[in-house]
């Protein structure tokens, strides 16, 4: 494969969850090309699996797309000594007012790699159990619960669009209805 060669990075914007840069890469060819790249600590995602198999699943508002999603629990890192692990495990509590101490890895996905390092480790808890739901000030989030069926029919119906949420729930099925 050619090579490119990262010139510079320059910083536009350090925002509380992502960081905006130009990048000037030299191209095999020998030019030089701008290109926008958004940095992002990472995150944790969690399919929480109830003892009768349905998935706890949020509904938030997302102001991006100025509507609600609904989607698995998920959080980005608040350190980068925060593993994706203890991240997906809080925000399963945070979000949900679940806990669970039964956390196994599904998949790691990239949300965007044309323009964003974005890098979420998903996993699957089991064995919830009740606790308080803890949201931030800005968080007001619905809990429901869904079968993977459901689930499934939401997502070819284009009503679930949000990709980890996609990959999350067709790993979990995969993996562990098959």
């Amino acid at each position: 494969m050619e090579e490119f060669k990262r010139q510079k990075r320059e910083l536009l914007y350090k925002g509380a969850i992502i960081d905006v840069y130009r990048d000037y890469v030299e191209t095999p060819a020998g030019t030089t090309a701008e290109w926008d790249f958004i940095g992002h600590r990472g995150a944790g995602a969690v399919v929480p699996v109830m003892h009768d198999r349905k998935i706890l699943m949020v509904r938030q508002w997302r102001n991006a797309l100025d509507r609600y999603t609904l989607e698995v629990p998920a959080g980005g890192l608040y350190s980068v000594q925060e593993t994706t692990r203890e991240c997906a495990k809080r925000e399963l509590e945070e979000e949900t007012g679940y806990k669970s101490n039964s956390l196994e890895y599904l998949i790691s996905i990239r949300t965007a790699v044309a323009f964003c390092n974005e890098k979420i480790d998903i996993y699957v808890a089991t064995d919830l159990e009740p606790s308080v739901q803890n949201l931030d000030a800005d968080e007001f989030i619905r809990v429901e619960e869904h079968s993977i069926e459901e689930l499934k029919e939401m997502i070819y119906a284009g009503t679930i669009q949000d990709s980890k949420t996609i990959s999350a729930l067709l790993a979990y099925d995969c993996k562990y209805n098959r």
